[in-house]
């Protein structure tokens, strides 16, 4: 019997999504990859090219792009480059389905031409929902694409949703596992180091995206991303910290009744149901035993001593591009934590200047998302540079 491949294009194909997606390549057998992108680890990715044989591989950074091009010389495979090579791997004729899986607003175009393209797209960049939902929902909807959440929070919910009315949510319940510093108070977190930060109690990641769990960050712009995806409003969805990582989300109904996803703190579970959906498959590894878990605990999240999450909600209940300028000062601002150039509560202080010195644009288009970027960054560096002369 002939086996039907399923073909997918990777942005991101050397980072925790991409490389966990490539695993699940490996053991399900009748997924091809057309198409692999990423930022400049050229070893690792000459690597996955040899192994799974790409028509198309994008390098971010030119320079690296050409050094790749020399050192797989031997095979048939079209090197690219920058955002053009980006979006060249996203439109890849043969993929049906897109793994976002880039870090950063870079994932916005190449996202929006695979919808144009006709491609699904397997979402894991956070950012381009967080600041240009407005544009990708209607777009998915017009092209007739499905966009499958792979965050394991989104998926969780997705997973809720399966056969249900989404007119008939009447809350989501997001959970966050509190990260490594829950429970401590600001003058506790005033000392807190980059190594410190980085040490996350339940789940493997990128340093980006674990600083962001540390700071709640990330838990806003799921946040952000749970209203465009689910097609609710800022105040329906609630976070509930709930520091094991069993539950991965929640949705309570009109009628009280509340559905919950469970499992492994395991992010190949939401990236393979993305990649098979509506079909589940076997997956290896550990499973959750209920003879041995004693019981699972829920906090309220802690507003004061994380702005983060609180700045999220005030971003988001703005909309236009104020989402743009939070995601875009927590990238500046993390950056420079990561450089020891920042102590850790200057995270949060920065996203709320930055949003306290932008006047809202009410529906961006692309390019105007992409200036407030750049107009955030260059505030923040000004004033980081104003005050360290100071």
């Amino acid at each position: 019997m002939e086996i039907r491949m399923k073909k997918i294009s990777i942005l991101g194909s050397t980072g925790s999504i991409g490389t966990q997606t490539l695993d699940i390549v490996r053991n399900q057998g009748d997924i091809q990859v057309t198409a692999l992108a990423a930022g400049s680890n050229i070893d690792l990715l000459e690597k996955q090219i040899r192994e799974f044989r790409p028509s198309v591989a994008c390098v971010w950074d030119s320079d690296k792009a050409r050094q790749l091009k020399g050192r797989i010389a031997d095979l048939f495979v079209k090197v690219v480059s920058g955002m053009e090579g980006l979006t060249e791997a996203a439109v890849e004729k043969d993929a049906q389905i897109v793994v976002t899986a880039v870090v950063g607003m870079i994932g916005i175009r190449p996202t929006i031409e695979a919808m144009k393209a006709g491609k699904d797209i397997a979402l894991a960049n956070k950012e381009t929902l967080v600041t240009a939902g407005h544009l990708i929902m209607p777009l998915a909807r017009e092209m007739g694409v499905g966009i499958l959440p792979v965050d394991s929070e989104h998926s969780a919910i997705f997973q809720c949703l399966n056969g249900e009315n989404k007119r008939q949510i009447h809350k989501i319940l997001l959970t966050a596992s509190g990260g490594p510093f829950r429970g401590r108070t600001r003058q506790e977190l005033k000392e807190i180091q980059v190594e410190d930060a980085l040490r996350h109690p339940n789940w493997s990641m990128g340093k980006k995206i674990t600083i962001d769990s540390s700071t709640m960050v990330n838990k806003g712009l799921e946040v952000m991303e749970a209203r465009w995806l689910f097609d609710v409003n800022m105040d329906q969805v609630q976070v509930v910290v709930q520091p094991k990582s069993v539950i991965h989300s929640m949705v309570e109904f009109e009628d009280g009744a509340v559905m919950a996803q469970l499992g492994t703190p395991d992010m190949k579970l939401p990236i393979q149901y993305a990649l098979y959906y509506p079909e589940r498959r076997y997956l290896p590894g550990e499973r959750l035993d209920f003879w041995t878990m004693n019981q699972i605990a829920f906090e309220k999240p802690d507003f004061e001593n994380f702005p983060g999450l609180r700045l999220a909600y005030e971003a988001g209940k703005k909309g236009g591009s104020m989402p743009t300028v939070y995601n875009a000062a927590n990238e500046y601002a993390v950056s420079e934590f990561l450089n020891r150039r920042i102590a850790y509560l200057e995270i949060a202080e920065m996203i709320e200047k930055a949003m306290e010195n932008h006047r809202t644009i009410e529906n961006p288009t692309v390019e105007e998302i992409l200036k407030t970027e750049q107009e955030t960054y260059e505030l923040l560096k000004t004033q980081h540079a104003g005050k360290m002369i100071g």
